[in-house]
């Protein structure tokens, strides 16, 4: 992060043709409960515009899904150092879950296994926390990554999903019951985490910093076995993503000043669409977070 938060990291990319569309977006706040992420294939143009959304109002979310076959609720978690957040991506209503309670020196990360089980990392420290309150359980104490996600079986680990992350340019494992860090590899390229990373079947991203990322911050692919750069698809035209989530063929990135924004990848292109939050709430977004049994692929209406 290249603030307080400058261990977290996050980029989505983009660069040439931008095109605008409007909007306004929900805010509510309640409680709420599930999982969701974000992830895609792409390439390099990037337009921006503005999401869909509705009125600000006040209310209670459900949700869930779990890797048995149930149903999955669209949804999306942002956080800041100090509160939760969940983003419906089929309407762009964004709900304040409520404060943190127990996650001591701010939370700067989060990431969501098959199941919607919500992990968090803040200074110093692993949680778990529940989503319907916000309660955080200490897992153990150390150096944790301010990206962070859970990559599925197969990957890291042959028979069971696995906690990553990047301190820097490197890239670790955690062990979500003990804590424990091991080191998987290095990003290489001369890139290193600037906010968060996102994985789905098939696919895993994350936003850097680079020797090529001038205008905002770069959206990288990444092996999820090694760590290793597969392939950079540019700049995403917004600085500090801290967050970033996948569900359904579209991503969605969090910055530290408070922007929400869409991903689109079509065409082997990404276009970005700023996601209006209405009413002056001073937002701040430290992460997101993502289930890896999120759809990959657009759902049809």
């Amino acid at each position: 992060m290249t603030s307080l938060r400058h261990s977290a990291i996050l980029v989505l990319l983009g660069t040439a043709a931008c095109s605008a569309s409007n909007g306004t977006g929900v805010f509510t706040t309640g409680t709420g409960s599930g999982g969701a992420g974000a992830t895609s294939t792409a390439s390099s143009a990037t337009s921006t515009g503005e999401g869909v959304g509705g009125s600000f109002t006040t209310g209670t979310g459900a949700g869930g899904g779990t890797g048995g076959g149930e149903p999955l609720v669209a949804e999306v978690w942002g956080q800041s150092p100090d509160t939760l957040y969940k983003l419906d991506p089929t309407s762009n209503a964004v709900t304040t879950i409520g404060k943190f309670k127990g996650c001591d020196g701010g939370v700067i990360d989060i990431a969501l296994d098959k199941d919607s089980n919500l992990y968090g990392t803040a200074t110093g420290s692993l949680f778990h926390i529940d989503k319907v309150t916000a309660q955080c359980t200490l897992i153990s104490s150390g150096s944790y990554p301010n990206s962070l996600s859970f990559v599925p079986a197969g990957t890291v680990d042959p028979a069971q999903e696995a906690l990553v992350g990047y301190l820097g340019s490197q890239y670790i494992r955690i062990d979500p019951q003990t804590g424990k860090v091991t080191t998987i590899g290095q990003l290489g390229g001369g890139y290193s985490s600037s906010g968060d990373v996102v994985s789905v079947k098939g696919k895993t991203f994350l936003t850097a910093n680079g020797p090529d990322c001038v205008n905002g911050d770069c959206l990288l692919e990444i092996n999820p076995k090694t760590g290793d750069l597969v392939k950079n698809w540019g700049e995403l035209g917004y600085s500090a993503v801290f967050g970033l989530a996948f569900w359904a063929g579209k991503a969605y990135g969090f910055t530290d000043p408070g922007e929400l924004f869409e991903i689109d990848f079509t065409m082997n292109a990404i276009t970005t669409k700023k996601i209006a939050i209405p009413g002056n709430l001073n937002l701040q977004f430290w992460g997101a977070g993502s289930t890896t049994s999120a759809p990959v692929d657009p759902v049809p209406q």
